[in-house]
């Protein structure tokens, strides 16, 4: 039945490369072979719709059952015979057609509605521009396209059951207009409001309270990266700033109507102002609960992306979630992906007089509830756990299910306590005897952030009281044929949740999260990501640029003044050149973690007068009495290992020429300052032109990379700290070697490589950098 009435039609799909989208289409093009598809897509900045088509849509794994029943070939040619891919936007007025795009509309038979801002911590604008007026965008594209047809038309907008609201009880397959406890909104005055308080946000970004905050946010991750480091961080802060605050005016002015967040608010809106726009077009609205991964089709347990449930469970298995809030004898409202769009094309095959609603959702039918829910997933993680770094299995803890007030407030005051240690340990110049420490900290507060951000976004959900009747659905399940069972699901009385849950969903959500499975002595033996990255580096065309100091040396400027300036005195002298430096300490710290620049000014002023010559004639006795003590013998070994490569090596460095000469020969190439002397060869303390530090450092290996004929992807840069960061994120490898614990948390996030190169052996600690005298 179901095949015969959408036989020969043209179904125009929004929303095709999201999850449930993509599952449509899917179905479509296996289940209804007389059917023909439309997918509007929006273009991307540097690609094509149909390029995007392509990329984010048919390659999914949504597609291998049917691409090995039919074959590659044999596929490709089904696309281009029964899909047309239509350019536009739902957020435009008129979708942003062209003639050919108008056409396509209006050809259309019935046309789904699935594109939406489906996230539950959406801004509050762009959820108004796409759940709000989107719908009714694309209505009135349809209605307009099809202005002289005397064919039948049909719409069906995939909504939510959220719609609902934070209400308890039965919530009816209805218009919320018929239905109690729901106040009159002008929906203009909401548009309105939501772009007035998008343009308020934007000024009050930009003010200068607000942009101080956000520098010195900036600072306090990045430390001396530079200015143009800097300045780029301030803006995307500044965006993720605006970005808390829409979200935030959404949240508050939803909750202030009864619905959750902007999501379920802006979908209930659009419904009452599609409801008012459709005139005379038969309408169609189906609104799923929480969508999950497939029971049966394409094959069971497929989903695209981590939905809502998928990050809650995977921290609960991982014991990052110590507890959740919720109901525990309250049901669960999920249904899986293939339910949906079952329900989707059967609502498309009955066009209804004037507008119908379904509830495409589980648990006025088959209810699961919470307590079962985690029953089982402890069941299941009881016998399957996840392993730590360590090969150690994972408890799964007791939840409790607490009120949300006091999960949130629990996760506050060990959020509280965590970020002060970080911001404690970010200032204190640590290096690499307290990297288990500062990574073990990194993860606890990453884990703490996931966790609020879960039980903001989902508690309210996972105390939800509302009871999805299903009549309706119920209706359309009944009204398959045999052989529409065979292809098509609708019912949720086919869920066994047991079942599901342990032998589909959860090994599913495992897989996509790429936990591990298995104790580490019981892993096959494999290449870690770090050994991957490390032989890569020499592997290929390559320049290597490498800092001095902390990443082939254990020695700074500060060490090299105080040998070379204690060399040329005698007794006493030399404790006191070594113990003023060290009480000047704090002092130069503060200066460099500030400005690398000026403090490299500062103190190479004190070189002002002495003999050039005789600094010369000292280098190589720093070298073997020093450098060499103080040096990583694994970065000496990689610098080789480079060379023996064929690739360019070079070194880029803030120290004076006169005091690095003597390890020159150790690079192809090594940049270094020169500092300027009199006519007498006597030093003047100042160094010319711009010092190769922040964005120049980064400017300076795209140009030697330039120079030497390299592309920027062939480059690697080895490097300490956040004030090397330019010059890393420049290169098309980055290392971060012995890095401090700004760098290490950057590195961290971005999937850098992180090298740990030890000093040499066999001499004992250098504690005062004191020169012997010749």
């Amino acid at each position: 039945m179901l095949e015969s009435a959408l036989s020969g039609k043209t179904l125009f799909v929004t929303g095709a490369t999201g999850f449930l989208g993509t599952a449509l289409v899917e179905t479509v093009l296996r289940a209804l072979p007389e059917t023909n598809l439309v997918l509007l897509i929006r273009p991307g900045r540097n690609v094509t719709a149909e390029a995007r088509a392509d990329k984010d849509l048919f390659r999914n794994n949504c597609f291998d059952r049917l691409r090995d029943q039919l074959g590659a070939e044999n596929f490709k040619a089904l696309i281009a015979r029964r899909v047309r891919i239509c350019p536009g936007d739902v957020g435009t007025d008129g979708l942003g057609l062209d003639a050919e795009g108008q056409r396509l509309l209006s050809d259309a038979d019935v046309v789904i509605h699935s594109a939406a801002t489906v996230s539950f911590d959406a801004m509050f604008d762009q959820a108004v521009e796409i759940n709000l007026l989107g719908p009714t965008r694309v209505m009135r594209a349809y209605q307009a396209a099809r202005e002289n047809h005397l064919n039948a038309s049909h719409f069906v907008s995939v909504s939510t059951a959220y719609v609902a609201g934070s209400r308890k009880g039965d919530a009816p397959e209805l218009s919320l207009s018929v239905q109690p406890h729901y106040p009159e909104i002008p929906w203009l005055q909401e548009v309105n409001a939501a772009r007035a308080q998008r343009t308020s946000t934007e000024a009050s970004s930009r003010e200068p309270s607000t942009l101080a905050e956000l520098r010195s946010l900036a600072t306090a991750e990045l430390g001396a990266a530079g200015v143009a480091l800097l300045s780029e961080k301030v803006e995307r802060l500044r965006a993720d700033w605006v970005k808390d605050q829409m979200v935030a005016k959404g949240r508050a002015r939803a909750q202030s109507l009864g619905w959750p967040d902007a999501y379920a608010m802006t979908k209930a809106l659009g419904e009452r102002l599609l409801e008012s726009e459709r005139g005379d077009t038969p309408l169609s609205i189906v609104r799923p609960s929480i969508i999950e991964s497939a029971l049966r089709d394409p094959y069971p347990g497929w989903i695209r992306g981590f939905r809502m449930a998928e990050p809650i469970i995977i921290s609960f298995a991982r014991g990052l979630l110590k507890d959740f809030p919720g109901v525990p004898e309250g049901i669960v409202d999920v249904i899986p992906v293939d339910l949906v769009v079952g329900a989707i094309l059967a609502a498309a095959a009955h066009p209804p007089e004037t507008i119908k609603y379904y509830h495409a959702a589980s648990g006025s039918q088959n209810p699961l509830k919470y307590r079962q829910l985690v029953s089982l997933i402890r069941r299941y993680f009881s016998d399957n756990p996840l392993y730590d770094d360590i090969g150690q299995a994972i408890a799964i803890p007791e939840w409790t299910y607490p009120a949300r007030g006091q999960v949130e407030s629990t996760l506050r005051r060990s959020k509280r306590i965590v970020d002060t240690s970080v911001k404690l340990i970010s200032k204190l110049p640590l290096r690499s005897n307290f990297t288990e420490y500062q990574d073990q900290l990194a993860e606890t507060q990453q884990g703490l952030e996931r966790a609020g951000s879960y039980v903001e976004l989902y508690g309210a959900y996972a105390e939800c009281e509302a009871i999805y009747l299903a009549d309706n659905l119920m209706e359309l399940a009944g009204a398959l044929d045999d052989r529409d069972r065979e292809t098509i699901s609708i019912d949720p009385h086919l869920i066994n949740w047991e079942s599901f849950v342990l032998e589909t969903h959860l090994p599913s959500v495992v897989e996509h999260a790429r936990a591990r499975t298995r104790p580490k002595s019981s892993a096959p033996k494999r290449t870690s990501r770090e050994d991957r990255l490390r032989a890569s580096l020499l592997t290929g065309h390559r320049l290597a640029a490498f800092d001095l100091e902390n990443t082939i040396l254990a020695a700074n400027v500060v060490d090299s003044f105080s040998w070379l300036a204690t060399a040329s005195v005698d007794g006493g002298h030399k404790l006191a050149i070594a113990a003023s430096l060290l009480a000047e300490a704090p002092q130069l710290l503060a200066l460099d973690s500030r400005d690398r620049s000026d403090f490299l000014r500062y103190f190479y002023r004190r070189y002002r007068g002495a003999e050039l010559a005789e600094l010369e004639r000292r280098a190589p006795e720093f070298l073997t009495g020093y450098l060499l003590r103080k040096s990583f013998p694994l970065g000496l070994a990689r610098v080789r290992a480079h060379r023996q490569a064929g690739h360019y090596t070079v070194c880029i460095t803030g120290a004076l020429s006169f005091a690095v000469a003597p390890l020159s020969p150790l690079f192809d190439e090594m940049l270094a300052l020169n500092m300027t002397a009199d006519t007498n060869g006597r030093l003047t303390g100042e160094v010319p032109g711009a010092l190769p530090i922040g964005e120049a450092r980064g400017d300076l290996l795209r140009k030697l990379a330039q120079t030497h004929g390299y592309e920027f992807a062939e480059t690697i840069a080895y490097a300490d700290s956040t004030s090397d960061l330019p010059m890393l994120e420049a290169a098309g490898t980055a290392v971060a070697v012995n890095p401090d614990t700004k760098l290490r948390q950057l590195a961290r996030r971005r999937g850098w490589l992180i090298e740990e190169w030890s000093r040499a052996r066999g001499y004992g600690n250098i504690f005062l950098p004191i020169g012997r005298t010749l």
